[in-house]
C-alpha cells in the first residue's frame, strides 16, 4: 500500500534510499541539511522539500533517517525542529544510521512517551547496494512496527530482519563491520603475498575465490586492491566512526577485540597518508608491494 513518507538525510546512501520510495509508488517528503542536495534530488524525482525534519514528518506514517552519527541523530529527530515534534502517535521512526546501540535506546523511549515507535536500522551494502536496491538492514525494535515498516524497506533491501528490542540493529552492525575489518586486511596481505610470491595475483584471486577464501570483499574489492584504485565506495573515515563506536561498545561488555583494535590502527595510518576518503579496501596501501620474487625465492 502507498503511504506518505518522509526521508531525511540525501547523502550518498540517504539519496538512492529514498529515489527508490519514490519509484514505489509512495509520496515522499525529503529534508537534507544542505538543501541544494535535496534540490537536486527533487530534480531527478517525484517527491516535496521540506524545510526542517519536523515539517518533513508532518503527516507521515514513516518518517527514515540515515545521517552520520549520533548527533546528527538526535539533531534530525528531537528537539522543536526534530521529527519527533510532528509525528503523530501510531507512526514509526526508522533509522538507518550506523550510530550506538545507546542512541537507539535514547531515541526509542523518547519516541514511545509520544506513541511512537522507534526502528533502529543500519544498513550494509553500501553505495552501490543502496543504488541497486540490495541492501541488508538488520533492525531493533517492537515486533508490530516491524512488521508494518517491512514491506515499505524492502524497496531498497534484499534482506530485512528484526534482531530483537531497541539497539539490537546496531549491535548487529558492530558485528558485521568487525568482520569486514578483519576480512579486508587478511585480503591486503594475501594480495601482497601472491605479488611477492612472484604469481599472478589475478588469477590468485580467480581460484581461491571457488574456494573456502571467498568473500563479498573479495568479489567486490579484490581486483581494485590490485589495481590500486581506491576513489570509490566506503570511506575510511566511515569506517573508523564505526569502528570506534564498536569497540567502544566490546569495552563496555569487557571484551578486547585485538584484531579490531589492530586494523583500527592501520586506518589511521591511511587517515595520515591523506586516505581519509578511499574506500576500505585501501588497507593495502599499508603494505610494502615493491620487489617480485619468483617463485620458491
Amino acid at each position: 500500500m502507498k503511504q506518505k513518507v518522509a526521508f531525511i538525510g540525501l547523502g550518498v546512501m540517504g539519496a538512492p534510499m529514498a529515489a527508490h520510495l519514490a519509484n514505489a509508488g509512495h509520496d515522499v517528503r525529503v529534508y537534507n541539511r544542505t538543501r541544494s542536495k535535496a534540490e537536486r534530488w527533487l530534480g531527478d524525482h517525484a517527491g516535496t522539500l521540506a524545510p526542517s525534519p519536523a515539517s518533513a514528518a508532518e503527516g507521515a506514517s514513516l518518517v527514515f533517517a540515515c545521517v552520520g552519527n549520533d548527533d546528527d541523530v538526535r539533531a534530525v529527530t528531537t528537539g522543536p525542529d526534530g521529527a519527533l515534534a510532528a509525528m503523530d502517535g501510531g507512526t514509526i521512526l526508522v533509522d538507518h544510521t550506523t550510530a550506538s546501540a545507546a542512541v537507539a535506546r535514547e531515541i526509542h523511549s523518547q519516541a514511545a512517551a509520544s506513541e511512537i515507535a522507534f526502528l533502529d536500522a543500519p544498513v550494509s551494502g553500501g553505495q552501490a547496494g543502496a543504488e541497486s536496491g540490495t541492501l541488508t538492514v538488520m533492525v531493533g525494535g517492537d515486533s508490530q512496527a516491524f512488521e508494518r515498516a517491512e514491506p515499505v524497506i524492502a524497496a531498497y533491501a534484499k534482506s530485512v530482519r528484526l534482531m530483537g528490542g531497541p539497539g539490537t540493529g546496531q549491535l548487529t552492525k558492530m558485528a558485521n563491520q568487525i568482520c569486514i575489518a578483519g576480512l579486508i586486511q587478511g585480503l591486503a596481505e594475501g594480495l601482497v603475498f601472491a605479488e611477492r610470491a612472484g604469481l599472478d595475483a589475478r588469477a590468485v584471486v580467480d581460484v581461491i575465490s571457488k574456494g573456502a577464501a571467498q568473500s563479498w570483499q573479495m568479489d567486490h574489492r579484490a581486483l581494485t586492491m590490485i589495481d590500486g584504485e581506491f576513489e570509490f565506495g566506503f570511506a575510511v573515515d566511515w569506517m573508523r566512526k564505526d569502528l570506534a563506536i564498536t569497540l567502544a561498545e566490546a569495552r563496555s561488555r569487557g571484551l578486547e577485540l585485538e584484531v579490531t583494535q589492530l586494523v583500527d590502527r592501520f586506518y589511521a595510518e591511511v587517515q595520515s597518508r591523506g586516505g581519509g576518503r578511499w574506500d576500505t579496501s585501501s588497507l593495502i596501501t599499508r603494505l610494502d608491494r615493491s620487489g617480485s620474487p619468483g617463485p620458491g625465492d
